[in-house]
C-alpha cells in the first residue's frame, strides 16, 4: 500500500507538473533585424567650397578630400555654386563628382552672379527620375528661393530609394521653414519608395520644424551633436532623416565629423542598415 501510494503521488506530481510546462510556455525571444546591407550617407553644406579662414579662396580638393575620408555612399550637399563669380568658371557638384568617383545631380535655387546656386546629390550608385521641386515661402517675405533635389537610387542588389537634398531657409523668422517643411512631409507622404534626405535645416531640435520633420522622418540622431559654427559648434541645424514603408531601416551609427577648415559647417555621417 505505501509503495503504490508513493507510486501514485510521484506520478501526480510529475503529471501536474509537464501540464503546467505545456500550458505556460517560455515565449522564445524575438530574434534581432538582420541586417544585411547598408549605406553610409553624408549631409554637408559646402559654403561654395570656400573655407571661412580663407575668404578669397575657392578649394575645391578640401571638399573633395574631406568626402573621400569618410567615404559615403550618398551625399547631400548645400550651398554649390555654378559658375558664380565668386567661385569662378565650373560646376562645383560635377567637379566633386569627378573627384570623389561618384554621379551626381545639381538643382538649382537662385540664378547668382551670373550663374547658380543651389544644392546637389552625390551617388556610387546610379541615379533616375531626378527633380527639383520649389519649396515655398511667404510673399514679399525676402527670404531665398529654395528648393528639395531628389533621385531615386538604385542599389546592386535592385533595391530603390528616393534620396533628398535639402537647404531650409535661414531666416531668424521660421516661417518660410515651416512651410517647406510642411511641403517635403507631403511630397514624403506620398512617397511609395524608402526616403531619406539629409541637409541644412537652419532649425534645431524642439524647433517646429524639426518637429514636423520627425512626424514625417526618423533622425539618425536624438541628442544630436552640434555642426555649428565649424569651430567650437554649439547648434545641431545639419540632420539626415530617412523612412521606409517597412521599417526597413535602421541607424548603425551616427557622428558629426570633426572638420574645421573646409566649410563653416561641419558634415554629418551616418550608417543606415538595412534589414532582410
Amino acid at each position: 500500500m505505501h509503495k503504490s501510494l508513493l507510486t501514485f503521488l510521484i506520478g501526480t506530481a510529475f503529471w501536474a507538473t509537464s501540464c503546467g510546462d505545456s500550458s505556460d510556455p517560455t515565449p522564445a525571444p524575438k530574434p534581432d533585424p538582420v541586417i544585411v546591407s547598408s549605406l553610409k550617407v553624408m549631409a554637408y553644406n559646402i559654403h561654395h567650397c570656400n573655407p571661412p579662414s580663407r575668404p578669397d579662396l575657392i578649394d575645391v580638393n578640401a571638399i573633395a578630400n574631406v568626402i573621400n575620408g569618410e567615404k559615403p555612399d550618398l551625399v547631400a550637399l548645400q550651398e554649390v555654386d555654378v559658375n558664380t563669380q565668386r567661385s569662378g568658371i565650373g560646376n562645383q557638384a560635377q567637379q566633386l563628382a569627378a573627384k570623389v568617383g561618384m554621379q551626381y545631380y545639381f538643382a538649382k535655387s537662385i540664378d547668382y552672379q551670373g550663374g547658380q546656386y543651389g544644392v546637389a546629390i552625390l551617388s556610387k550608385y546610379p541615379l533616375s527620375d531626378a527633380a527639383s521641386v520649389s519649396l515655398p515661402m511667404q510673399a514679399a517675405s525676402g527670404g531665398e528661393p529654395r528648393v528639395l533635389a531628389t533621385a531615386k537610387v538604385t542599389l546592386t542588389d535592385g533595391t530603390q530609394l528616393r534620396f533628398g537634398s535639402t537647404h531650409l531657409d535661414a531666416q531668424s523668422d521660421p516661417a518660410n521653414r515651416q512651410l517647406q517643411i510642411d511641403k517635403i512631409a507631403d511630397l514624403a507622404s506620398k512617397e511609395s519608395l524608402p526616403f531619406i534626405i539629409a541637409g541644412d535645416f537652419n532649425a534645431t531640435p524642439g524647433s517646429e520644424v524639426i518637429n514636423t520633420l520627425d512626424r514625417s522622418f526618423k533622425r539618425t540622431c536624438i541628442a544630436c551633436a552640434p555642426t555649428i559654427p565649424v569651430v567650437n559648434p554649439t547648434r545641431a541645424i545639419d540632420f539626415i532623416a530617412y523612412r521606409h514603408p517597412a521599417n526597413k531601416f535602421s541607424v548603425v551609427s551616427h557622428k558629426v565629423v570633426n572638420e574645421q577648415y573646409a566649410s563653416d559647417h561641419r558634415p554629418v555621417v551616418a550608417v543606415i542598415g538595412i534589414e532582410k
